[in-house]
């Protein structure tokens, strides 16, 4: 199955709830105020922020007016363009070899998978991977990821648990340098934004990185569980301030009707959506394609 058809399937709950009700929206005769509120209201029902809500149906507004129409079909494409404009940060990410990529977030939220997921998604594209086991705080948290290391085919760089995970990052670091290895990839401890200790010792490994080793394209990527939905923006906002986000790996899409909570996320945040995890498979990781999306949930 090719990404369009692995996102259809991604986001057939998220198209199931919005769609159902743009389809009884545009099954109207006419398009007046009444069709304004209840496209507001849609829009928000599919975890949209009503902030973002406002300003698509506002565009939508504006392009009937200027154009003097009430055309169902050049509103439905006005609505498409609206959200398109609002996810042009999803188009800004880019990864450059040598890279770091250090993935963090909260517990349960699929970090490790996705970590693996992106490692064979190098691979695949002919690139040497490093993973380093940052987390040293979970139970056999390095034992699950060496599992997934040894799928992807990549190798893995850890310490015994306890240890401290920056001291990991430079031993990782100084091992891709020598080996001139394309992509470390770096796992962290699960921690919940409101823990400051574990959020200064994100800072400390960010640091070090930065410090060891400069000519690396640095990412650093948000796990996200799509099923949080908007709650999810409130993560990312924290764990932008104290590290910043360069991007977001949403996973668990296919398990949720609020995909639509995208769409303010990059317009309202500014972050980008850069991987989609499209199933339980080693290979079901995606870059996000934000035409592919809009076409899809509506």
């Amino acid at each position: 199955m090719g990404f369009f058809g692995k996102l259809k399937a991604a986001l057939k709950k998220t198209k199931d709830g919005l769609g159902s009700k743009l389809r009884v929206l545009f099954a109207r005769d006419k398009i007046g105020e009444e069709f304004y509120d209840d496209l507001l209201d849609a829009l928000i029902s599919s975890d949209i922020s009503v902030t973002t809500a406002d300003e698509i149906v506002e565009s939508v507004r504006d392009r009937m007016i200027d154009e003097k129409v009430s055309d169902k079909e050049v509103a439905l494409d006005a609505l498409r363009s609206a959200i398109k404009d609002c996810l042009d940060m999803a188009d800004d990410f880019e990864i450059e070899t040598p890279a770091v990529i250090m993935v963090i977030g909260v517990n349960g939220v699929g970090k490790t998978t996705s970590i693996g997921k992106l490692a064979a998604k190098f691979v695949a594209e002919g690139k040497s991977v490093t993973i380093a086991a940052g987390d040293t705080f979970r139970a056999a948290a390095s034992d699950q990821l060496e599992i997934w290391a040894q799928r992807a085919k990549v190798r893995i760089v850890k310490s015994a648990e306890g240890s401290d995970p920056s001291a990991v990052v430079f031993d990782a670091i100084s091992s891709v340098k020598a080996k001139g290895t394309d992509v470390l990839i770096i796992d962290t401890a699960g921690r919940l934004h409101t823990k400051s200790n574990l959020m200064e010792e994100l800072k400390k490994m960010s640091r070090i990185v930065t410090r060891e080793f400069p000519e690396a394209d640095f990412k650093k990527l948000i796990a996200l569980d799509a099923t949080t939905g908007q709650n999810a923006l409130n993560q990312v906002e924290v764990f932008n301030d104290a590290v910043g986000i360069n991007g977001v790996i949403l996973t668990k899409l296919d398990g949720t009707a609020k995909g639509g909570f995208i769409v303010g996320l990059c317009n309202e945040l500014q972050v980008p959506v850069a991987y989609v995890g499209t199933g339980e498979k080693l290979e079901d990781i995606e870059e996000f394609d934000k035409d592919a999306f809009v076409e899809e949930i509506i």
